[in-house]
């Protein structure tokens, strides 16, 4: 009897564990999307502005898929 009750302990703490580190995880990450948020259109607008440019479409879906495929 005494086997039986090590695997369950043994499998309710791996149950436990692997709950605990999810929700910890997924709460870290929501932290550092909402302090850090992926680069968009608006924001590259607003870099070539500050260099003194006016952006074209194009240029800002070139440099967005640019940044998609160095993911």
């Amino acid at each position: 009897m005494d086997i039986w009750a090590s695997i369950g302990y043994t499998v309710i703490g791996l149950v436990v564990g692997g709950a605990l580190g999810f929700y910890f995880t997924r709460r870290m990450f929501m932290k550092q999307m909402k302090e850090n948020p992926p680069i968009n259109e608006k924001m590259i607008r607003a870099m070539f502005m500050q260099m003194g440019r006016k952006p074209s479409e194009a240029q800002i879906r070139q440099i967005m898929k640019s940044m998609e495929n160095a993911k």
